[in-house]
């Protein structure tokens, strides 16, 4: 029972090495680490060949060696795939998506769009909508539409979250009314 425990812990080692070891390559690809982890992936392949002589009578043991031998061959292929790519300059790395979005926010958060200016806007599309239909009269007035811009954004606050929202004129009805959807 000795050997089990100690082949059990020698296993719960070289797994927890090989989550080590995509964590690192992970910073190498993201380009928080500057050096590819060479070292240490050629020592845990070394001590997984060791493995591979060792008769191992258990079956659930020789099942976890075998998950884990076979875990780091398709990391290994994933990895060797992702460095040649670097290689050929065709890897491009996922901190764009991170660089977008926070520039994103502080655009909307440094810029915010005065209430009153896209109320006047939209009054003067709504107007110049309804005479395009034919209709008479002046429509709501800014104020008006201030309210209901207003209102319209605390029900999709209270829905959807603090998401920016977009308001435009549409006229694919009868008559002319304002859109409102989510910016993306």
């Amino acid at each position: 029972m000795d050997e089990r425990r100690q082949l059990a812990q020698e296993l719960d080692d070289i797994q927890q090495q090989v989550k080590e070891l995509e964590i690192h390559y992970e910073q190498y690809f993201a380009g928080i680490e500057k050096r590819e982890p060479l070292n240490e992936r050629k020592n845990l392949s070394r001590r997984i060949r060791q493995f591979t002589n060792r008769q191992i009578v258990w079956t659930d043991l020789k099942f976890r060696y075998q998950n884990i031998a076979s875990r780091l061959m398709s990391y290994g292929q994933y990895w060797d795939r992702i460095l040649r790519l670097i290689d050929e300059g065709k890897y491009h790395r996922h901190t764009a998506k991170l660089d977008t979005s926070t520039s994103r926010r502080q655009k909307s958060q440094s810029q915010p769009i005065d209430p009153t200016i896209e109320a006047n806007r939209l009054q003067e599309e709504l107007s110049q909508a309804r005479k395009n239909c034919g209709l008479t009269g002046t429509g709501p007035s800014a104020e008006k539409v201030a309210i209901f811009l207003a209102s319209q954004r605390e029900k999709i606050q209270a829905r959807y979250g603090n998401k920016p929202v977009e308001f435009s004129v549409d006229t694919s009805g009868e008559k002319p009314r304002i859109k409102v959807s989510l910016k993306k």
